[in-house]
């Protein structure tokens, strides 16, 4: 009987992970399955792009895995339970011998009143498309709020300006928008906000969201026409009801292979996952920590059932990058541990790597056994019920 692989999600994680296990093990004794919501891989990287009016290139699924030996399967997530071993797709029941979680993280509006029912936002292709047609509708002069100074809000909030030059586009952060970054990027992130004509409310932690604005812990009200939320993500709750060891956010715990801590045939990747990376800190919610998240736990899998050596990598960061808008960027060089550095790269040439760096992660879930082994390993005796690897300190 073949060993039976599940990949739930099919996200930059799930789907490199799945890709890269069929590249490492041969197929007449395996048989892994891609389970996704969709039926064709998004570039959430790219959703406020999307959202500003760009359209993205279609991946089925069913097509980039075509002749890999991955099925895929588009169905929902409903349940999973690890001690049958069984996954609850609406209705049908799927078993695994070994699981590999990646169901990625959706939304988070923090109880926040009002924000579920008068916000927008680009955390996934639809909500992205009703951004973009709402945005459409607006008329000259209309004021758009983002609420959030991170990097998706940044991104989304320039991405609109530009696009979208009639409206009127405001940012509000907790903080100081783009806080995190060194002074040389806050500096060109101001100037390009300022050259967008992007109004910044700094310090303004939004209370409460209504239909024609939002209103801040000082009281004061800033109008909009539309909203859009992108203050914070959280992970489906499916993991946590389940007898699974998750965090208090609902993250399963992983040891230094993606191992579920509690549950050795389990894996998890990507922002479902709590890992440790460079120097004991945990790895961030992105697109730069679910790639070599997949990559290393594919590893690991492949090398345990083939009775290989298991490898051990310690996940680091290099850059952050961020798009403010088409002709324009920030590349912020940071330490394996994300702290940033004083080297920055702005301007085109930001944008240009942005661009480039996007494209790459596209490619790998486009050609998922590229450059691939002229011998893929056949499976010796599982180990299944061996020790994960320890959790870094």
């Amino acid at each position: 009987m073949k060993h039976r692989i599940v990949v739930l999600g099919a996200g930059y994680a799930g789907a490199n992970a799945a890709g890269r296990l069929a590249r490492r093990l041969h197929r007449d004794d395996v048989e892994i399955t891609l389970v996704n919501g969709d039926a064709e891989f998004v570039e959430r990287v790219r959703l406020h792009q999307l959202a500003g009016g760009q359209d993205l290139k279609p991946r089925p699924l069913r097509d980039l895995y075509a002749g890999t030996g991955v099925q895929v399967r588009t169905a929902r997530v409903t349940a999973v339970d690890v001690e049958a071993k069984t996954v609850d797709l609406g209705g049908q029941t799927l078993a695994y011998d070994t699981l590999v979680y990646a169901l990625g993280s959706v939304i988070a509006d923090h109880g926040v009143p009002g924000a579920a029912e008068h916000t927008h936002n680009v955390a996934g292709k639809q909500a992205a498309l009703r951004l973009r047609a709402r945005l459409s509708e607006l008329t000259p002069g209309a004021t758009v709020l983002v609420v959030g100074g991170g990097l998706t809000g940044i991104e989304a909030a320039t991405e609109i300006a530009e696009a979208r030059p009639g409206l009127k586009v405001a940012i509000a952060a907790r903080g100081r928008v783009g806080d995190w970054l060194s002074d040389k990027a806050q500096r060109h992130l101001r100037g390009a906000l300022d050259r967008l004509g992007i109004t910044v409310h700094d310090h303004a932690a939004i209370t409460r969201v209504d239909a024609d604005g939002a209103l801040t812990g000082t009281g004061a009200k800033i109008p909009a026409r539309v909203t859009v939320w992108t203050a914070g993500f959280t992970v489906h709750p499916i993991a946590a009801a389940t007898t699974l060891q998750v965090s208090d956010t609902g993250r399963i715990i992983v040891d230094a292979g993606m191992r579920s801590v509690s549950h050795p045939d389990v894996y998890a990747v990507g922002d479902a996952a709590l890992a440790q990376g460079a120097g004991g800190r945990p790895l961030r919610m992105s697109c730069a920590s679910a790639n070599p998240m997949a990559w290393l736990a594919a590893d690991v899998i492949a090398a345990r059932l083939t009775g290989r050596t298991v490898p051990q990598t310690t996940i680091g960061y290099s850059v952050q990058c961020i798009s403010l808008g088409r002709r324009d960027g920030i590349i912020q060089r940071v330490t394996p541990d994300d702290q940033v550095t004083s080297t920055v790269i702005t301007g085109r040439t930001a944008a240009r790597l942005k661009e480039m760096i996007c494209a790459s992660a596209a490619w790998s879930v486009s050609h998922p056994t590229m450059m691939m082994p002229s011998r893929r390993r056949h499976l010796t005796a599982t180990d299944t019920a061996a020790t994960p690897l320890p959790t870094r300190a």
